[in-house]
């Protein structure tokens, strides 16, 4: 019986988890292909040239539907993991409080990404489609996201990303509380391990969907792919090579 009800919470919340995400999506999409067209639907707010506090908020609130729609994905089956812990009339609590502390790790990095942008772009570094105005700027940021997928750093964030089983076990505790806790330490580790591939989106374009949806592919082949192909390493050696040609030659 136990195990019955622990799969049938796992259904429910991953259906919870594939709504927040189709949710995004559905946002994300219409508001990419208008951001490269007429600009006069969802993505005609985003034309504002001076930027000021409510539209930091709005850009906010678009940083935070990207995060979710993109890292979400990699994120759910770690919670629903935890339905194997614990008490498992308490699972679906548990498992989206732990959704939630995830969510809130990359939502304190949506603000750094806001502040980021509002730097730039004050800077004349972005142009008015979010993408990097100087070759310099996409180089550099190309190099630094394929040298940092070589780091010891990122090898330890890789690692419990990939085989989250051990640790869940070792830091779970009883209670929503905890779970949420538990979900943010869990988004840290996920925020290292990505961070400046996600800043990637500045220079080929925030709004970009073939970014988006690239940069979501390579993030799962990470974490799911074989170890023996080392999509880490490969990437990082692609990125820096784009980098240097960038920089040296274009």
């Amino acid at each position: 019986m136990p195990r019955r009800l622990a799969s049938a919470q796992q259904t429910g919340v991953a259906a919870g988890l594939a709504l927040a995400v189709l949710v995004a999506w559905a946002w994300l999409v219409p508001t990419a292909i208008d951001m490269y067209g007429a600009m006069n639907g969802p993505a005609a707010w985003m034309m504002q040239a001076v930027w000021d506090w409510p539209y930091a908020a709005a850009m906010f609130a678009m940083w935070v539907a990207m995060m979710v729609g993109m890292m979400l994905p990699a994120a759910a089956p770690v919670v629903l993991l935890l339905a194997r812990l614990g008490d498992p009339t308490s699972g679906p609590a548990r498992m989206f409080a732990f959704a939630g502390g995830y969510a809130l790790a990359w939502a304190g990095f949506s603000v750094v990404a806001t502040a980021l942008q509002w730097g730039l772009s004050s800077a004349d570094l972005l142009s008015p489609m979010m993408a990097a105005t100087s070759a310099t700027l996409a180089g550099v940021l190309l190099l630094a996201a394929g040298v940092y997928q070589l780091t010891p750093l990122k090898q330890r964030c890789l690692a419990r990303c990939r085989s989250p089983l051990a640790w869940l076990r070792l830091h779970f505790k009883a209670g929503s509380a905890a779970a949420l806790l538990l979900g943010l330490r869990y988004g840290s580790y996920c925020l290292g391990c990505c961070w400046a591939l996600m800043l990637l989106l500045f220079a080929g374009g925030v709004m970009s969907l073939p970014l988006m949806a690239g940069l979501t592919i390579l993030v799962l082949a990470e974490k799911f792919a074989p170890a023996w192909l080392h999509v880490d390493r490969v990437s990082g050696a692609g990125l820096d090579g784009t980098g240097l040609w960038i920089l040296l030659v274009r």
